[in-house]
């Protein structure tokens, strides 16, 4: 029998610099660790799985940082009927940092809302298979602060106003608002606690360490009127309880009206503060047991009262030590998205938040170092441990969109810099379901002693995924690589103002910010869609195919929009219907081209929420949370499309009418030779088009409908030629490095003409 033994050496003591952390471990027995592993393996590899044994000696980590060390027994194998083949001492590889930190505070609304234990277990799966050792573990809270609040003697309808539908959640946890998407129910209350079971033991038994919740300080406004005297404020009223105040340093979240907005704050020194802080440890170590690590976010994306140092010391100070009142080994973590405000946040502020808690009682996480890091001017973090983290995703969009360069080099500059404290690396997408290589990537570098060459790790990379190796197929991914994972200009929001998913607008107009040469992203299209019969069965490569010519469509579009706008400028009614029906026509294409593959269906999405009900009100209120989400985001789009999904069944009954509408007015004003009325068409697209798509139970396929393949070459046979060097003169980056780029990859494969030439001669 051949078989590889897989050791695992397994840690979770921390780095000598700060021995604060060395709280931090897993505490479930290495053998019942062993034991989860194995039935990893075994649902993971099937029926493989007996050619591989696992082992946890958490002894043979060096400096107790997470270890694996491979050897194989009885001979060797290679992928994909066998597997690699090792020296006979075998590998061993120590992880780079302490710790792998998982999920943002949003990814739980966008992501997982919908997930029952089935999904959970493989999303653990991956956690595990990717090194992840530190995942927040958000769900459930609700029912524990319910237990504290009602002890207090808040009703059941206190809390259905306090806490956030079950889409929105994550932001009433946060104190953006309140009561949105509600009443929740006893049952979905119930329903999370009892996962979050599932959940917890898991993670613990996989070696993970939890991040459990603390308190932040926002609650019920019924504590008002339990506690008359206790010092309450809004959040969001701060300005208009001090009228000398600047207005604009404070902000309602959202915009939501007076029902949802301006989440009830308990000033930290009141005594009523470390009451249920420390109630709520308390009530969670007896449900779930402890992990001494917890994360609280006060102020995110909310301005404090003051900016005064000593406030905000004050501030830090007290949340710790309710902390450590209710777990005396507790330890805070922290997002660190507030600092991104930085006219707020500017370094005294920081510091003097920071510096309130001891040395090394404190996590904070970087959460956008790729693109906008903190710990680059504070010092470290002025001493407190933080984790280089990767965010990339906004809402859980789907653009294709990376920083290869920046995720490659960051981290070990992170790691480099003088009196570094960085303790790990975190992944932290407000969504995920999207540009996948992008993860694969960035979590090598928990492994990586130091930069790879992207180039050839693109290669090994296709070959992989797709189980073999083709040339026009790595082409193709090196096209992708300097293009749309080239992201170098700092990119905030790589979401905003795409054509399909934006609000039709005329003024201003909807500009896309496309930060790559479209021509590589064609260059790309056109070899995939060369190679296409070689991959037929396999899911991965129609996955990618759909992906590619979906956000290829996408480009097209901008194109069809600016001539759509330019003819109403110089009111040239034919051109506008030319360019308009042209606009509709690819529309209607990609919801053709989207409703052929299962991963971008809208129906999985409603379905999923709608399984969690369990009568038929509470079903009405979910499948309203799961399509007010990612469309109108609020009673009256408050936060517009900011979850915006291409997806086959939104663009159908919500994207495609909002464009028609939109494309029907505009006819009007140009027949007329009238101006467009901007305010006239939100009103009318909002109630004609997006409220009523927020309360529609019209049923969406689960199923995928077409030939994927078919479909996708057909879409490129039709818009290829339509793409000529006017479109790439427009929007084409004209730098020399792109153009050198260009020029070395086709070089290295032996291109002696544009990609598409070949292809047409194929």
């Amino acid at each position: 029998m051949k078989f590889l033994l897989l050791v695992l050496i397994s840690s979770a003591m921390a780095a000598k610099e700060f021995h604060t952390l060395d709280v931090l471990y897993s505490r479930v027995p290495a053998d019942a660790q062993q034991r989860t592993v194995t039935a990893l393996i075994q649902r993971v590899v099937g029926a493989r799985a007996s050619q591989f044994k696992a082992i946890v000696n958490p002894a043979l980590a060096p400096n107790r940082i997470d270890t694996f060390h491979l050897v194989s027994e009885n001979g060797t194998l290679d992928i994909p009927k066998e597997l690699p083949k090792l020296p006979k001492s075998g590998v061993t590889v120590s992880a780079n940092d302490r710790f792998r930190y998982y999920q943002n505070v949003c990814t739980v609304s966008y992501s997982f809302v919908w997930y029952k234990w089935e999904d959970w277990e493989k999303q653990l799966d991956w956690m595990a298979l990717h090194g992840l050792n530190l995942p927040l573990a958000f769900t459930g809270q609700e029912a524990i602060f319910q237990r504290v609040y009602m002890k207090m003697g808040m009703t059941m309808k206190d809390m259905q106003t306090h806490f956030g539908g079950p889409a929105f959640q994550a932001w009433s946890r946060m104190g953006n608002m309140r009561g949105w998407g509600g009443p929740v129910t006893q049952t979905w209350l119930n329903d999370q606690l009892i996962l979050q079971h599932k959940i917890l033991d898991r993670m613990r038994a996989l070696g993970m360490i939890p991040v459990l919740p603390g308190f932040a300080g926002h609650v019920p406004e019924a504590l008002s009127r339990i506690h008359p005297k206790a010092n309450i404020s809004q959040l969001g009223d701060w300005a208009r309880l001090h009228p000398k105040a600047n207005v604009s340093r404070l902000r309602d979240w959202g915009r939501f009206n007076e029902t949802y907005c301006c989440t009830y704050l308990l000033d930290f020194g009141d005594p009523l503060f470390k009451e249920i802080g420390v109630s709520f440890i308390k009530e969670m170590e007896y449900e779930f047991g402890v992990d001494h690590i917890y994360n609280v976010d006060s102020f995110n994306e909310m301005k404090p009262k003051s900016g005064s140092a000593e406030y905000l010391q004050e501030v830090g100070s007290i949340i710790f030590d309710v902390l450590q009142t209710g777990d005396p080994d507790a330890i805070w973590l922290m997002q660190g998205w507030l600092f991104q405000d930085k006219q707020f946040w500017q370094q005294a502020q920081i510091k003097a938040m920071l510096t309130s808690v001891p040395e090394g009682k404190m996590i904070v996480l970087d959460l956008f170092s790729e693109v906008s890091p903190i710990y680059t001017y504070t010092e470290s973090y002025y001493g407190q441990p933080y984790i280089w983290c990767m965010l990339h995703d906004f809402g859980g969009t789907m653009e294709l969109y990376g920083a290869l360069d920046s995720i490659n080099t960051g981290p070990f500059e992170g790691r480099n810099m003088t009196n570094s404290t960085m303790v790990g690396l975190g992944l932290t997408p407000e969504g995920i379901y999207q540009n996948e290589v992008i993860y694969e990537f960035f979590m090598e570098n928990v492994w990586r002693k130091q930069p790879r060459d992207i180039t050839k790790w693109i290669s090994d990379f296709t070959r992989k995924r797709y189980g073999k190796y083709n040339k026009f197929v790595d082409l193709a991914w090196q096209y992708l690589k300097t293009s749309v994972y080239n992201d170098t200009d700092h990119l905030h929001d790589n979401n905003i103002d795409i054509i399909v998913t934006t609000r039709p607008r005329i003024s201003p107009a909807i500009h896309q910010d496309v930060w790559f040469d479209p021509e590589d992203l064609y260059a790309a299209w056109d070899l995939l869609i060369l190679s296409a019969d070689q991959y037929k069965n396999n899911t991965l490569y129609q996955y990618d195919l759909v992906d590619v010519t979906r956000n290829s469509l996408q480009i097209i579009s901008i194109e069809y929009y600016n001539k759509m706008i330019a003819s109403v400028m110089i009111n040239k009614t034919e051109d506008f219907l030319i360019n308009s029906r042209l606009l509709l026509e690819l529309l209607n294409d990609m919801e053709t081209l989207l409703a052929s593959d299962s991963h971008f269906l809208l129906g999985k999405w409603i379905a999923a929420a709608k399984s969690w009900a369990t009568d038929i009100s509470e079903s009405f209120n979910l499948e309203f949370n799961a399509r007010n989400q990612i469309t109108l985001w609020g009673p009256r789009g408050e936060i517009l499309d900011y979850a915006c999904k291409q997806w086959s069944g939104l663009l159908k009954g919500y994207y495609i009418p909002r464009w028609q509408l939109f494309v029907e007015m505009l006819h009007i004003s140009v027949i007329d030779h009238t101006k467009f009325n901007e305010t006239l068409f939100a009103q009318i697209v909002y109630e004609k088009v997006e409220l009523p798509f927020s309360n529609q139970l019209d049923d969406y396929p689960t199923e995928p409908i077409g030939d994927a393949y078919v479909i996708a070459t057909s879409i490129h046979k039709k818009y290829r030629n339509m793409i000529d060097k006017e479109f790439f003169q427009v929007y084409a980056a004209q730098s020399r490095k792109v153009k050198d780029n260009r020029n070395m990859i086709e070089k290295k494969y032996g291109l002696n003409a544009p990609v598409y030439d070949i292809l047409v001669k194929t």
